[in-house]
């Protein structure tokens, strides 16, 4: 299943809601690298394997299942994360992409490439549309962790 779609980070039109900069969001999605439990609820901990260059390979626990990923970010710009299918996990990747199509217009784009088929008839299309749901929630749900953690970095 391919899925794509974007998640405004700031409203121009609304001055009641703090304008993030490209720096803050991409410091909460540093934060989602490092430490991932307040973006993925249900994650019990999360393990650094490996610290490369451009990335870090990970351990993550959710209790009945265990999944090894692969996270790759370009500063400032983009992160993946991938991971392979095994039984308790579909597998697949992740691009966030920060977007900014006018300056302060902060969007993230989010890519999802999983081995999960993307539907056709019946009880397939309705669970894939069940996934894309509930992916487009725990992104949404990212923003306003980031928007959390920008603020409370505003604080100190």
């Amino acid at each position: 299943m391919k899925y794509e779609h974007l998640v405004e980070v700031n409203d121009t039109t609304n001055p009641l809601i703090p304008v993030l900069t490209r720096e803050e969001v991409w410091f909460g999605l540093l934060c989602r690298v490092e430490d991932p439990r307040p973006f993925l609820p249900g994650l019990l901990s999360c393990e650094i394997l490996q610290r490369r260059d451009h990335g870090v390979d990970r351990r993550l626990n959710f209790g009945q299942a265990v999944v090894d990923d692969q996270v790759v970010v370009e500063t400032l710009s983009w992160i993946r994360f991938e991971s392979s299918a095994t039984a308790e996990h579909a597998g697949g990747s992740l691009t966030i992409t920060i977007e900014e199509p006018q300056e302060g217009a902060l969007f993230l784009r989010f890519t999802y490439a999983t081995t999960l088929a993307d539907g056709g008839s019946g009880g397939d299309s309705r669970y894939a549309e069940f996934v894309k749901s509930a992916y487009r929630e725990s992104d949404i749900d990212t923003v306003r962790v980031i928007r959390m953690i920008a603020e409370s970095s505003r604080l100190q």
